[in-house]
């Protein structure tokens, strides 16, 4: 939607987490589907929930969003979003405008237990270096929007050498997408605009 000052300002989704969380999947901010339904990864085309399903071995598309935090959470699994608000008209993360981050300063408190930080997609990547600054594991991932035309099982051969759903005392595969992908135009990002944190 944009106002007449541009595009309106937009606020994300709450984290899936709790203290037994071992890993954390970042995106960078939800479309305007997972929006309207209060659902992570809400738009239909969107390949998360599929490629999660076969990495765990559980029917998440098939389940409802409730059903499918449980199953994430027993297997000490989270989402949420490197940005808590933003400008963007449409859903491209090209198109976000004034991004603020999420206050991830509170993971050590509410996810004691988190070792592993992914990132679905370059976008939200760009946050790598903070979190390895403060001592966790990365692993910048291809994006599971339907935006980012890597086939299917491409995507999951790549998520599933990254560790996804191994307990966290195995050591991570250190793999971001530029060491594993040829890239084409359609992949690139512009550079990460000024981003602002709350109370800036």
């Amino acid at each position: 939607m944009i106002t007449g000052g541009g595009p309106a300002l937009l606020h994300g989704l709450p984290p899936i987490l709790d203290a037994g969380v071992g890993s954390l999947i970042l995106g960078s901010f939800p479309s305007p589907a997972s929006l309207a339904a209060a659902h992570y990864y809400a738009h239909r085309q969107n390949q998360f929930w599929r490629l999660l399903g076969a990495l765990l071995a559980e029917p998440l598309p098939e389940l409802d969003y409730a059903d499918k935090q449980r199953r994430l959470l027993k297997h000490g699994i989270g989402v949420w979003d490197v940005y808590r608000q933003c400008r963007r008209d449409g859903a491209l993360d090209t198109a976000i405008q004034s991004p603020v981050l999420n206050d991830f300063a509170g993971l050590r408190r509410d996810a004691p237990a988190l070792r592993r930080v992914f990132f679905n997609g370059q976008t939200a990547g760009r946050c790598a270096v903070w979190f390895q600054q403060q001592g966790y594991e990365t692993c910048v991932l291809p994006s599971t929007s339907p935006a980012y035309t890597l086939a299917f099982e491409r995507k999951l051969a790549l998520w599933r050498a990254a560790g996804i759903g191994v307990p966290s005392g195995n050591q991570l595969t250190a793999m971001t997408i530029p060491d594993t992908l040829d890239h084409e135009s359609h992949d690139r990002f512009p550079p990460l605009p000024r981003v602002e944190r709350e109370g800036s």
